[in-house]
């Protein structure tokens, strides 16, 4: 049985130096509570962003903001802890994910990956503030075979300092995709 293609969503931005370059994309979105992956907001903008209704989501995140989406936009999901690897037989389109996990970071894209349908899309919520967790991160998964391929930017409204307005970002949301090139030009 083959798994049914599809496309990563285009990306939308101005563009951030990378090889190859990449896109990077700023969501006004509340700020997420204090130990939870993302706000409700941003919950909705990943489900209805990177998924068709009826499609599966794998939601390896802290709170119930995602499950919250998924169920409201008509979407599948397993509801699982990042703890675990392997999660279930049917491949996804998105996986969404916070960030640090707790399998090494090779074995945890590994099982992403083996999940993901091609063309499907693993977003990675970092907490914003540590200026090389996105390179490793990327670097990480790219060396299981998984493409970065946007960089979404969490920003709650633009805060006035001296005159002059300033994003208050929140989160680092990473899209990694297992696409046709990094799969060799493969069809499924």
């Amino acid at each position: 049985m083959t798994d049914a293609h599809h496309n990563a969503p285009v990306p939308v931005g101005d563009v951030v130096p990378g090889d190859p370059p990449v896109p990077i994309t700023v969501w006004s979105v509340p700020a997420p509570r204090r130990g939870e992956s993302m706000s409700n907001a941003l919950g909705v903008r990943l489900v209805h962003g990177f998924t068709h209704p009826g499609d599966l989501i794998i939601d390896l995140t802290d709170g119930p903001q995602l499950a919250r989406a998924i169920i409201n936009a008509r979407r599948r999901s397993h509801l699982q802890s990042p703890k675990t690897v392997g999660w279930g037989k049917e491949n996804a389109p998105l996986i969404v994910t916070g960030w640090p996990v707790e399998a090494p970071e090779a074995e945890f894209f590994t099982a992403c990956r083996a999940q993901l349908q091609l063309g499907g899309c693993v977003a990675v919520l970092l907490p914003h503030g540590d200026p090389t967790l996105p390179a490793d991160v990327v670097a990480a998964a790219k060396g299981v075979r998984l493409a970065y391929l946007q960089h979404i930017v969490a920003a709650t409204d633009a805060a006035v300092r001296d005159g002059r307005g300033q994003l208050a970002i929140h989160t680092d949301v990473l899209i990694l995709t297992r696409s046709h090139v990094e799969d060799g030009g493969a069809d499924g």
